[in-house]
């Protein structure tokens, strides 16, 4: 899984462990999500690049780093990804935030797109897609295919848990898309829920249970 960043630092974990407990009820579920999602974005930063810039301080002139290249669209997957939105923006204050709605057809069971707002320079932007769990990858594929359509080129997924059946799917279908998760989970259940998972993280964190 050359393309699979696993983010294990301890207070992720921590933090995994938490929203994972059934009874963890939805104001802490959505506070730790967020904390989460935070955590995460600081991991997936170290990536960015950076450029030298002269600047000077009190007492001298001195050459440091700042970030350069392409700035940041955050993009949530409807519903449940906008837990996640808050937690990013924190650490990545300037970055912009496209909406993407997915849901599945009943009886093709394909995903369909039903919502599409993106900033209009998205092929010159980095592309991170949040949704807290990657299960048969459906939403994911074609939240990605969607934005590559409209121009974007660099695209990065960023989920809380992952199914290796969703993995090897997105992989298939978007072998350039790095997925960066908190945890690589056993497998789907019969209902293609994650299991062990944390179930149905949009129900958990809108209270619609």
């Amino acid at each position: 899984m050359a393309n699979v960043h696993i983010l294990d630092h301890p207070l992720i974990q921590h933090k995994l462990t938490i929203i994972r407990d059934k009874e963890t009820g939805t104001k802490i579920f959505r506070e730790v999500v967020n904390e989460i999602a935070r955590l995460m974005a600081y991991e997936v930063s170290r990536q960015m690049p950076l450029e030298d810039v002269e600047i000077e301080t009190p007492l001298a002139k001195t050459t440091q780093k700042r970030l350069a290249g392409k700035k940041v669209v955050i993009v949530p997957i409807l519903r449940a990804g906008l837990g996640m939105v808050d937690g990013m923006l924190d650490l990545i204050p300037a970055a912009k935030v496209g909406h993407m709605g997915v849901y599945r057809d009943e009886e093709s069971k394909k995903p369909v797109e039903y919502f599409c707002k993106m900033p209009q320079d998205i092929a010159s932007r980095q592309l991170l897609v949040v949704d807290p769990m990657l299960a048969t990858g459906g939403s994911a594929i074609a939240t990605i295919e969607a934005l590559k359509s409209r121009g974007g080129k660099d695209i990065k997924l960023v989920v809380l848990v992952a199914a290796p059946e969703g993995i090897k799917e997105l992989q298939a279908e978007h072998p350039d898309v790095d997925i960066f998760t908190a945890a690589v989970d056993d497998k789907l259940n019969d209902n293609a829920y994650i299991e062990p998972g944390l179930g149905d993280a949009g129900d958990r964190l809108f209270g619609t249970l």
